[in-house]
């Protein structure tokens, strides 16, 4: 069994497939965790394109990898800050309905 090997052409489309499925997802979902989750994907797919670029188009250094790992602490942190505004969403409404959420500018 010969397996063909993955190029730069297949990152980019795994990395274009998941922005889509990310933007998607943020523009149809109507609850706070869905809405986080797509954000998370195109949080990934910026990270496949930026390892993929490093590995097949940089001569050295490891800068692609280095972004990389920004992007993943600021999802980390990105992830930590809504879940506290998503609980205090649902503690004063009892839904994480974004629709909901111009009732709390009174």
């Amino acid at each position: 069994m010969i397996l063909a090997a993955v190029g730069l052409p297949e990152y980019i489309a795994l990395s274009t497939t998941l922005l889509c499925i990310g933007i998607l997802v943020m523009i149809t979902k109507r609850n706070a965790i869905g809405i986080l989750m797509g954000v998370e994907l195109v949080l990934n797919a910026a990270n496949i394109n930026l390892v993929a670029f490093n590995r097949y188009i940089a001569t050295d250094g490891l800068d692609g990898q280095i972004f990389a790992l920004f992007v993943i602490v600021l999802a980390a942190a990105e992830a930590a800050i809504a879940v506290a505004i998503v609980l205090n969403f649902y503690n004063s409404l009892a839904t994480i309905d974004v629709d909901r959420g111009d009732v709390m500018r009174h």
